[in-house]
């Protein structure tokens, strides 16, 4: 997905030990930063995945090491905890009113559905790397290889993951429903959940469609970025935080402006990381979308402004049919050329400038505004979130 691809202290799912996931680790009180929350919502990852090892474990010793242990390592190890920081500033945003270990618990429940978008994306891309390590399904056929299992590496390794991805997804679903069933806004809760997975599986389907269709339409790549990015990213995390603490409409309705700016401005810098990114500070090549001829924005805008131009070799080796036909040194030349990186570049600073003034058009404290635009100075800056990672 627009997966955020950047890495934090840590490695990502691949073989070796697993994490010493203890027993029970607590959040001390209400953090007071961004950072705090993060270090915060990874004890209570910690707590949540202790307790369903052990179930695991009773169902069955080789899954829970196979798989279970798998994922709970891929959550831990990595992931800047970007959507934990948008739902606990959606919380400050209105008024930060009931317990304030449950944006913790929503969150928590955002990293787990984020690690099975992570998971399945990796899948699809064929991608071999994520947060700087192997790629879950990439460690699951390197399992197979040195076991000497029989039958295709590949396909074992992919179907696994699936099953991996399936079970983060149920996990965050477990802890989200516990977390709504708790709170008096449990129904706005579940509204905005169950609209955010729709919009999740949605974008990743456009996504794959436009890349096998060749598809190099701007609004189409701009429609893709907004579902399958801009929303789960920044929108919906603020809507989350803000209806647990029960946001009227005016703050509501300002958030989610606020959100989708800031989150399309998160996807417009992830596809430039995507292009022109150190993949020794990403976790993740920087060929792989050009060379797969993925539909971005930064591939579309390029495309058309190369057609308005009549920029032949820009069309060629860009690939107006999508796939792309040159090297990637010559796609990201074009790229330039074209002007496309910087009007994206353009672009991001304005959505960013826009989504602080929809942020204080809420009418949100000056505590909540200056930790928002720390988090999107943050988002759309220079490394991918590793949830994104």
């Amino acid at each position: 997905m627009l997966g955020p691809r950047a890495t934090r202290a840590g490695t990502g799912g691949g073989s070796g030990p697993r994490p010493d996931l203890g027993g029970g680790l607590r959040p001390g009180g209400l953090p007071h930063s961004a950072d705090e929350a993060a270090a915060a919502v990874d004890a209570v990852l910690a707590e949540h995945l202790h307790t369903r090892l052990r179930e695991a474990r009773r169902v069955d010793a080789v899954f829970a090491e196979e798989v279970a242990s798998r994922v709970a390592a891929f959550v831990l190890n990595g992931g800047k905890r970007l959507r934990t920081a948008f739902v606990r500033c959606g919380w400050l945003a209105a008024g930060g009113s009931g317990d304030p270990g449950t944006p913790l618990r929503i969150g928590a429940a955002l990293e787990l559905l984020q690690a099975c978008a992570l998971v399945h994306d990796d899948v699809m891309d064929e991608s071999p790397v994520r947060r700087g390590a192997p790629a879950v399904h990439a460690d699951f056929a390197h399992m197979h290889r040195t076991s000497r299992m029989r039958g295709s590496a590949a396909s074992f390794s992919g179907t696994a993951a699936v099953l991996a991805g399936d079970l983060a997804l149920a996990w965050a679903d477990d802890l989200f429903t516990e977390t709504a069933l708790a709170s008096p806004y449990g129904e706005e809760l579940h509204r905005e959940w169950q609209a955010m997975r729709g919009e999740m599986v949605a974008g990743q389907y456009l996504d794959m469609r436009a890349q096998a269709t060749g598809s190099s339409d701007l609004d189409r790549a701009r429609n893709i970025a907004t579902l399958k990015s801009a929303l789960y990213t920044v929108e919906r995390p603020l809507a989350l935080g803000a209806a647990l603490a029960g946001a009227d409409a005016r703050v509501m309705d300002g958030l989610r402006s606020a959100g989708r700016c800031a989150g399309l401005a998160f996807q417009l810098r992830d596809d430039l990381l995507g292009a022109f990114g150190d993949p020794a500070v990403t976790g993740k090549s920087s060929d792989e979308d050009l060379r797969a001829g993925k539909l971005t924005c930064l591939l579309a805008v390029a495309l058309r402004r190369a057609a308005e131009s009549g920029d032949t070799e820009a069309l060629a080796v860009l690939g107006a049919e999508g796939g792309g036909g040159g090297t990637v040194d010559r796609m990201r030349a074009a790229l330039e050329r074209t002007g496309a990186r910087a009007v994206v570049e353009e672009e991001i600073a304005e959505l960013s400038a826009s989504s602080l003034r929809h942020f204080a058009a809420a009418g949100t404290d000056a505590r909540a505004r200056q930790e928002f635009a720390a988090l999107v100075a943050r988002a759309v800056g220079t490394t991918r979130d590793g949830e994104g990672a």
